[in-house]
């Protein structure tokens, strides 16, 4: 049956879709595809169904079939550009654009959800469910969503792999080998709501775990928050803002688009399912040299820029922030504070200042971001939204109280501008803000 769901018109589409967006333009390698990815993911809930057989014993057939079904079609609905086209649907607030949303169209109804409910009535919607977090609840959910989920496991080996960085690095067949399943309680904050089961680690493997949290986390300022990729998607997002707005002004000409091309079809009638799946990587890629000829200056400008990997320059405001209010890195507290309370204000006067500047492209371009490195089961699910270390005495806790790597470590933040390679005003104007902000927070 998942066989003929990859023939499929919408699993195929993924192959024009790559996993890491404009990733490539600073790892060459880093080409691979959203289809690959899924494929892994299932491959990956195979193993963790071995798990589950060897720990808790073969059970729910039913179940196992949904989450593997679960697994395979999990990225289905992803868009042009994956998260950065998210960022165009938020701006829009264009509901096609939210790849959860689509997946759960396509999961649900149509030619995907034909051939899923060949395995029975109901199937279909069960898949949907499990992806989406909602219905029945049973241990196989843990296999698609958990902090040792399919997806998560394969991505993190596979986006090390084809970007070529040598950290990372996981022990994924010790993790395996040491998974096991347990039943925890779900509540919020000291409010008990039942109970849950979902995978832990057992004591040898710790330090593994230590590891899986560390690369989890180190992939994100060296590869997704990377300067030059998260420019390309500024660039990006602002370039396709543009063209959704000139088309629905009725100024299609200006996009330099014809009316028929997917990007307009789709930014005329965005609530159009096939409208949607028209739109890969490779359509946008393809439009680029008419976007180029384009009467609009800044979808012109900012098509030019992508095809020719010619990208703004960064000035790291965060990191020259830090650096500045606390040189010897002593961390704590109130230097966290103060910084916070610096950068805020640094944006809010260049956010001031790119607005009265004015003009057709815009002067900077503003990227803020956080990763926090673990959940420590504050959340609504609590325990089982942390990474669980059975003890030789038998009880759960979280790793935190047993790795004093895992608690020493902090929140990722960052705030960098873009500025055009020429534009020494703004540059000039990033740089005074970030000196003058530094000596009042002093």
């Amino acid at each position: 049956m998942l066989w003929k769901v990859l023939q499929t018109r919408p699993f195929q589409r993924l192959r024009r879709i790559k996993q890491l967006g404009f990733s490539d333009l600073v790892y060459p390698g880093a080409s691979h595809s959203r289809f690959a990815h899924s494929v892994g993911v299932f491959h990956t809930a195979r193993d963790l169904m071995k798990v589950l057989h060897r720990t808790a014993g073969p059970r729910y057939e039913s179940r196992e079939r949904v989450a593997l079904a679960a697994a395979l079609v999990h990225d289905l609905g992803h868009g042009a550009f994956s998260h950065a086209f998210e960022t165009v649907g938020k701006r829009l607030g264009l509901k096609l654009a939210d790849h959860e949303h689509v997946s759960d169209l396509l999961i649900r109804s149509g030619e995907v959800a034909d051939i899923l409910n060949e395995m029975g009535t109901g199937f279909a919607t069960d898949v949907a469910d499990m992806v989406k977090k909602e219905g029945r609840k049973s241990v196989h959910n843990a296999v698609v969503s958990s902090q040792f989920d399919a997806d998560r496991l394969d991505y993190m080996r596979r986006d090390r792999l084809m970007t070529g960085t040598q950290h990372s690095a996981i022990d994924f067949a010790w993790l395996l080998a040491n998974l096991e399943v347990a039943t925890l309680p779900v509540g919020i904050d000291e409010t008990p709501l039942g109970t849950e089961e979902t995978f832990v680690i057992g004591p040898k493997a710790i330090h593994a775990a230590e590891a899986y949290i560390l690369g989890l986390f180190q992939l994100y300022p060296t590869v997704y928050f990377h300067k030059a990729t998260r420019g390309a998607e500024k660039i990006f997002v602002e370039m396709l803002v543009r063209i959704v707005n000139l088309a629905k002004d009725g100024a299609v000409e200006r996009t330099g688009l014809p009316a028929q091309h997917p990007l307009i079809k789709f930014s005329l009638d965005p609530e159009n399912l096939e409208n949607a799946l028209r739109l890969d990587d490779s359509v946008v890629w393809g439009a680029l040299s008419m976007l180029s000829d384009s009467s609009d200056i800044l979808i012109s400008s900012f098509a030019s820029r992508l095809r020719d990997r010619r990208l703004y320059k960064c000035i790291d405001i965060r990191g020259r922030v830090t650096h500045a209010c606390d040189p010897n890195s002593t961390g704590g507290k109130a230097f966290e504070e103060r910084i916070d309370r610096c950068c805020v204000a640094i944006n809010t006067k260049l956010t001031d200042w790119v607005s009265s500047v004015g003009g057709d492209v815009p002067r900077v371009l503003i990227d803020e971001a956080s990763r926090s490195p673990y959940k420590d089961g504050s959340g609504l699910k609590g325990p089982i939204e942390r990474i669980n270390v059975r003890t030789d005495g038998g009880q759960y806790v979280d790793i935190k109280t047993r790795s004093p790597v895992v608690a020493s470590l902090a929140d990722f933040m960052l705030m960098r501008a873009y500025h055009a390679e020429g534009d020494s005003d703004a540059k000039e104007v990033i740089e005074n803000l970030i000196e003058g902000e530094v000596a009042t927070c002093r």
